[in-house]
């Protein structure tokens, strides 16, 4: 989406794009821990949950101060989530992902690294509270449509198309659920959520996401369904699974959809669909 400045040798720009995403990844811990419950991510400083003391700099070092305390509080040792570090990880390896995809470059830093990091924000907060704030799916739309401008092959009206196409796909699936069976089937965090996608990615980016999303959602949903019901039945000391329906089991999409938008993000089209082509 940039070009390369090639006066800065790759060992040093992946390098970057590592130690970066270790800092960004430590922040967006903080957003998954407070945003949910409404908490400001700027004040008061990172502290242990458990006894509330601040955390010293040299205790908040990405990674490497999880692996110093042995991932435990220094003040009252209690046991801290290898969710910390693997989010710190995973938000350094998606950083180098994109700067080695795209380049070095003023996209790289308003748009492309602000994107995937929001990602894991939203994965591990709808993994865990079944919501993706309206903070960081419309905050990404906004992003999505004031820097498709500088994007080649997108633009603002493909960027524009996309959005639309993204929101009014889920809502009128949506509707349609709800019309069908009186209860609501998909979330409006994730009909926002495929907006900003279409946002960042285009039509042809929608389409993918949808497709991909749906196939993993599809194979993952049926086997946690059948696992739920096995285990379910085991405790009752049954061989019928309690009543309810294999499929009434309820597991967030946004995960899902977020794979699929990060294949397309570093991939492109489905090759062996070819009405994506099209698009």
């Amino acid at each position: 989406m940039t070009l390369t400045l090639q006066l800065l040798p790759p060992w040093f720009t992946h390098t970057m794009a590592i130690a970066f995403g270790l800092v960004v990844g430590s922040f967006i811990n903080v957003v998954v821990a407070r945003l949910p419950h409404g908490q400001s991510i700027v004040t008061p400083r990172s502290r242990c949950p458990k006894c509330e003391k601040s955390i010293a700099w040299y205790d908040n070092i990405p990674v490497l101060s999880y692996l110093v305390l042995r991932g435990r509080c220094r003040g009252c040792k209690t046991s801290i989530s290898v969710r910390y570090p693997a989010i710190e990880l995973l938000v350094a390896l998606l950083f180098l992902a994109t700067e080695i995809k795209f380049g070095v470059g003023g996209l790289l830093l308003i748009r492309d690294w602000p994107f995937v990091a929001s990602l894991v924000a939203i994965t591990f907060i709808d993994l865990e509270h079944r919501i993706i704030p309206d903070e960081l799916s419309l905050g990404g739309l906004v992003l999505g449509l004031l820097t498709a401008w500088f994007v080649p092959g997108l633009g603002l009206v493909m960027a524009l198309v996309g959005a639309a196409l993204g929101f009014g796909f889920f809502y009128g699936l949506s509707w349609t659920y709800y019309r069908l069976k009186g209860k609501v089937g998909l979330g409006g965090g994730d009909i926002k959520l495929l907006a900003m996608f279409g946002a960042f990615l285009g039509p042809a980016g929608v389409f993918s996401t949808v497709l991909i999303s749906s196939v993993m959602g599809s194979v993952i949903g049926i086997t946690y369904a059948l696992a739920t019901r096995k285990t379910a039945a085991s405790e009752s000391g049954s061989d019928e699974a309690p009543s309810g329906g294999l499929m009434n089991v309820a597991i967030p999409y946004g995960p899902f959809l977020v794979l699929g938008a990060l294949y397309y993000y570093f991939l492109g089209d489905l090759e062996w669909l070819p009405f994506m082509k099209l698009m």
